[in-house]
């Protein structure tokens, strides 16, 4: 404190006297009580105030406590007479007064109160006044003889007691609400492709408009793949999606597995999973992160990488989804090549996975390489069909579509996110890829989507006898 260096060399009251003359005009305020509570003790024991200091001499270093402190006559007072008393000078006003007043109710009736608040349903004053008289009066209970004649503002008092509050104060654990759809386990798909595992990727949120969510469905071990795009992750949308999805694979799908989220555990979702004759309907396990790995690391390496993490807005849902169905997944599927792992336990038991440069191939080479992988195709499908479709072009012409495309989406993303920057007359689409981004149109009177698969112009091509349907875009789009 400033003012206790200032005042260590004054000794005598001369210094005094010299002290308050030069500081007539000066106002000096501590700013630490427990300071300036130290410096009036120090300076009553330094003057010896209470050990023959002359009346003189008394006034004077009140003069000068008061100067230096800025207390009042009456504060210092006090303060002198505690030092006198006690020997020092402390700040009583935390403590609790030295003679309270006495307490008519005790803990314990707190907790006969918060009993009965617990069994009643904690009433209004008057109706637990009531209560508590009965109690007594009615029923003898001589443990209420004192609330008995409580009033109705001291049942409230009572009730912000410490006592009070930890008798009626419970805590509970999170408990998990168990859902009998599904089965917790990991698949086992023991080499048989058609096990399916999916989840759930967002766009993100801007401005206060929601962004479209993509489904990504992949099977686990031929590792085919299967995009979509809705708006809204509802059942209205989610039922046809998944069906449209689980419908485009080549082969049978056998178990569908996803996370717990509730877009996929309904009874919804499970109605049609069974309408579709899939066997197994799992979900993940808590704490076992690598229930749904394959499908999350899609999630980055495929649905991000082509993506991004950029906001797609809901309205653009159609258009996305038209891209991932007609461009992204056939060309993941025919054209982009995966690595597949070799397990090999070692000393201890302890298994590694390797990718040998062998196993890396596309999905639709991983499916032709399983042993009687005739078996396994819907009806219908045959691999002359697949491999005509796969060979239709090359993995650069196949990769260029996807850019081209993959560019037009985000022209429609950035003309809808920079209103102003829409330029009245689009471009027509390039001569050679005259195929331009068709959405799933909806119901007029449902508004339900309608999911039309439309391949592209090097399928068309490949497969003259099965022709793709494909419907033209209305005026407007």
């Amino acid at each position: 404190m400033i003012v206790t260096l200032c005042t260590e060399r004054i000794r005598t009251l001369d210094d005094i006297r010299a002290f308050l003359d030069g500081n007539k005009a000066a106002d000096i305020t501590p700013h630490n009580r427990e300071a300036a509570y130290a410096f009036i003790e120090r300076t009553l024991v330094r003057f010896r105030y209470h050990f023959g200091l002359p009346r003189a001499g008394k006034g004077l270093v009140r003069e000068f406590l008061a100067k230096v402190t800025g207390y009042s006559e009456a504060q210092l007072t006090r303060l002198i007479t505690q030092q006198r008393r006690t020997g020092h000078i402390r700040d009583h006003r935390l403590r609790p007064p030295a003679r309270p007043f006495p307490t008519f109710y005790t803990p314990g009736d707190a907790l006969l109160l918060a009993e009965m608040d617990e069994a009643l349903g904690q009433l209004s004053g008057p109706a637990t006044k009531r209560a508590l008289w009965r109690m007594f009066h009615v029923f003898g209970d001589r443990r209420f003889e004192r609330l008995a004649e409580i009033s109705n503002g001291h049942i409230y008092n009572l009730r912000r007691r410490r006592a009070y509050r930890n008798a009626r104060t419970t805590f509970r654990t999170t408990r998990a609400v168990p859902s009998p759809i599904g089965q917790r386990h990991r698949p086992r798909p023991e080499g048989r492709p058609g096990f399916v595992r999916v989840d759930t990727v967002h766009s993100g949120d801007r401005d206060g408009e929601k962004g479209a969510y993509v489904i990504n469905m992949v099977d686990e071990v031929t590792q085919y793949q299967q995009l979509a795009a809705v708006p809204r992750i509802t059942e209205h949308y989610m039922v046809p999606v998944l069906e449209a999805l689980v419908g485009a694979f080549p082969f049978r799908v056998s178990a569908f597995h996803a996370d717990n989220g509730s877009e996929y555990i309904n009874h919804r979702v499970a109605a049609m999973l069974n309408k579709l004759h899939i066997e197994e309907f799992t979900k993940s396990r808590p704490r076992r992160s690598n229930d749904n790995a394959l499908v999350e690391s899609k999630n980055g390496s495929v649905v991000r990488r082509w993506l991004g993490h950029s906001h797609i807005p809901e309205r653009l849902a159609p258009h996305a989804n038209a891209f991932l169905r007609d461009f992204l997944s056939p060309f993941l599927n025919h054209h982009r090549p995966c690595l597949f792992a070799v397990e090999t336990e070692g000393k201890g038991g302890r298994r590694r996975r390797r990718y040998p440069q062998a196993l890396v191939m596309t999905p639709y080479e991983k499916l032709v390489s399983l042993p009687g992988a005739d078996g396994f195709l819907k009806p219908g499908v045959t691999f002359e069909q697949l491999g005509a479709a796969a060979h239709a072009a090359t993995d650069l012409e196949a990769a260029g579509e996807v850019q081209r495309a993959r560019k037009e989406l985000f022209r429609l993303v950035g003309m809808a996110m920079n209103p102003a920057r829409v330029i009245q007359h689009a471009r027509p689409p390039h001569p050679q890829y005259p195929s331009t981004l068709h959405p799933f149109t909806f119901n007029e009177i449902e508004s339900r989507p309608v999911f039309r698969w439309s391949g592209s112009a090097n399928a068309k091509r490949a497969c003259p006898d099965h022709p793709p349907t494909r419907t033209e875009p209305a005026e407007d789009e």
